[in-house]
């Protein structure tokens, strides 16, 4: 097989090698001759589908110019196992039934037996052209065909599952793999669901089967505002009633229930975490791993301080019982609720993670992770680090969301602090001007909320870096002021990197190297400290130590906000060790994926021009104009954070120079 379609497009040569065509339109060319098979397609048809208002004449030479890429490829011939055949009306791909995944996913589909079905469930990688960019115009011709394999696949999941394959069967396993991969693209893939409830349940552990159904049911209404449907409802009450007693009766002495817990005192009103129990999906060997997991993450998620988390030994009562996260949420008095699963197979662990708004049951993240079964402990430990890396932002968004829909007559300082959260990550001038406002409000409220004043700081930094203020020394003097005003932040790792931050972007890095340390001392998985660590050691001329640093903190929490900053800021740790090349390509990622962050288009007119390539550097300086009038290079040339790297600041003058950029 060297055509595969889904999950994403590979394509193997003849040799051996992986095919890389000269553009992505004769890429998706060649997947839509793949789709047609032996069929092909009109000459007509794929020139007006492909090149649509070019006019006949070009966009037929254009269709011949594609197909002349890919022939370059499969060239003819008489023993050829792929190649393009056609005439003046037509084209096609003619190839061996094995060659494409999804002819043989359509056979397996057909043939119906348990093992041909796991083959076919195998072949399923992700929706149809996964990853691929398909250009306007062109997501009406393949939108269909994903459609209809995303079905396809949904079914199969449906298929296999009702099969009742023995435990551990290889069919099992392929039908947990597809369902799992199904709601990774799409979370309210139903029967997927459906397909992972009957698996739990067949294993024995209807615990697990009825956490997914409340999972499904807490995405439907998160995205679609639907309840299950009647079909995935009916199997949730078989698993109750055949649960029964067993699934009520605690593990543990019935004579100690759960206690509420009377929490201690909550600074601004911070919210508040429970980490439940893991469910183990394993044998009883690994139930000490499932609990020393849970254990692991409930002390990562305690250094973090921005959230009140409920100790080990409250929740650890729920051990071996069904409970709703409501119902939790109300007896310990909390707003959120982590649940996961473990299970070991063979030498491999996997835990799945989930984090959950105990008022309204909405899923707010989930993750699921996989490693060697070696060091258990080790394994133990980096999960425990990413879970609460990512836990951070999400219920940091939770709380944002929540502040959005109170009136303003009842916000407290906290919930300004919320609001501005959105808007602090140095996206645009506006939305930096609109959190200063919402975090003066905040100070007015509480002057002595040392976070606010740590979030001006970084505010007001930002204004003067991104040079959206006319006197950006003056607002570094303003973010100086605002850290002073701070007070005594030490214990809130939050502030001490905004004001770390803030204090490295005025060009004091051996200040702000201590305040962003002990961010770290205290908690180790802050994502947005390790991201300014990798900063400060760029700003002191020691690019070779930020690599690690911002890598870290994209594996902490890659769906941050501002993870758009980590990848610049790795961008720009190659361009500054001489892997110029692979910066443009970060700075490139970053325009397409936010296209409104101004200083990305700065960072790629340089290190393109760097490289010797001035059209992607000239049109990288338009835009950048376009959109920030007042830049000149002198301005840019004299910002603090180049103080200790006067050699490099002087590269990158030259380079946007060259890329058209004004000097005064």
């Amino acid at each position: 097989m060297r055509i595969r379609l889904l999950g994403g497009l590979e394509v193997t040569s003849a040799e051996g090698q992986p095919v890389r065509f000269a553009t992505r339109k004769s890429a998706l060319l060649f997947a839509a001759l793949v789709l047609a098979g032996r069929r092909g397609h009109r000459r007509e048809t794929l020139s007006e589908g492909f090149w649509p208002g070019r006019g006949d004449a070009q966009s037929r030479n254009s269709l011949r110019q594609a197909l002349a890429d890919i022939r370059r490829w499969f060239p003819a011939a008489g023993n050829a196992a792929i190649s393009i055949d056609g005439d003046q009306e037509t084209v096609a791909l003619t190839a061996g039934p094995d060659e494409a995944d999804i002819w043989l996913f359509e056979r397996k589909l057909a043939e119906g037996g348990t093992a041909e079905l796991a083959f076919a469930a195998d072949l399923y990688r992700g929706d149809l052209l996964a990853g691929e960019v398909i250009p306007d115009g062109l997501d009406e011709w393949f939108g269909p065909y994903q459609v209809r394999y995303r079905q396809k696949a949904q079914q199969l999941a449906e298929r296999l599952s009702l099969a009742a394959p023995e435990s551990a069967s290889a069919a099992e396993t392929a039908c947990e793999r597809l369902a799992e991969r199904l709601l990774a693209s799409d979370p309210t893939a139903e029967p997927a669901h459906r397909a992972l409830m009957r698996i739990h349940a067949a294993r024995g552990h209807e615990n697990a089967a009825l956490r997914q159904f409340e999972t499904c049911r807490a995405l439907l209404k998160k995205h679609l505002g639907l309840e299950p449907e009647a079909q995935t409802q009916s199997l949730a009450a078989s698993l109750q009633m055949r649960g029964g007693d067993r699934r009520s009766a605690p593990t543990h002495d019935a004579a100690q229930p759960a206690q509420p817990v009377a929490s201690p005192a909550r600074p601004h009103d911070q919210p508040s975490v429970a980490v439940m129990p893991f469910d183990n999906l394993g044998g009883a060997d690994d139930e000490y791993f499932a609990d020393g997991v849970v254990e692991e993450v409930t002390a990562a998620l305690s250094r973090i301080r921005n959230f009140f988390v409920i100790a080990r030994q409250s929740t650890f009562t729920y051990k071996g019982r069904f409970v709703d996260v409501r119902e939790v949420g109300k007896e310990l008095g909390v707003n959120y609720v982590v649940e996961g699963t473990v299970r070991r197979g063979g030498d491999r662990l996997r835990i799945s993670v989930q984090l959950v708004d105990a008022e309204t049951r909405t899923q707010l993240w989930s993750e699921r992770y996989e490693g060697a079964a070696e060091d258990v402990f080790e394994f133990q430990d980096r999960i425990a680090a990413q879970v609460a890396g990512a836990i951070h932002p999400a219920i940091r968004g939770a709380e944002i969301e929540l502040a959005r829909r109170k009136p303003p007559t009842s916000l407290r300082a906290y919930d300004f602090v919320m609001r501005a959260y959105p808007n602090i990550w140095g996206r645009r001038k506006d939305t930096n001007d609109q959190a200063i406002e919402l975090l003066k409000k905040a100070i007015a409220i509480d002057p002595a909320y040392g976070r606010a004043h740590a979030l001006l700081a970084w505010c007001h930094a930002s204004n003067a870096v991104f040079l959206w203020a006319e006197q950006p020394e003056r607002e570094l003097e303003k973010a100086v002021a605002a850290v002073e005003a701070a007070g005594s932040i030490g214990d809130d790792p939050t502030a001490l990197t905004a004001a770390g931050a803030a204090l490295s972007m005025g060009g004091d890095q051996e200040r702000a190297a201590t305040f962003i340390e002990k961010a770290l001392a205290l908690d180790p998985n802050n994502a947005w400290a390790w991201a300014r660590r990798g900063w400060i050691a760029i700003y002191r001329g020691e690019a070779g130590l930020a690599q690690d640093r911002f890598q870290r903190a994209m594996a902490l929490s890659p769906m941050d906000p501002f993870a758009f900053a980590v990848r610049l800021g790795m961008g720009y740790a190659l361009a500054k060790t001489g892997s110029l090349s692979q910066a443009v390509a970060m700075a490139r990622e970053v325009i397409a994926a936010h296209p409104d962050i101004i200083t990305s288009y700065r960072y790629l007119a340089a290190w393109s021009a760097m490289n010797g390539d001035l059209e992607t550097a000239r049109w990288a300086a338009q835009k950048l104009m376009a959109a920030q009038p007042s830049f000149t290079i002198e301005r840019f040339r004299s910002l603090p954070v180049f103080h200790n790297t006067p050699g490099w600041a002087n590269k990158v003058a030259e380079g946007l120079k060259l890329a058209g950029l004004p000097e005064r």
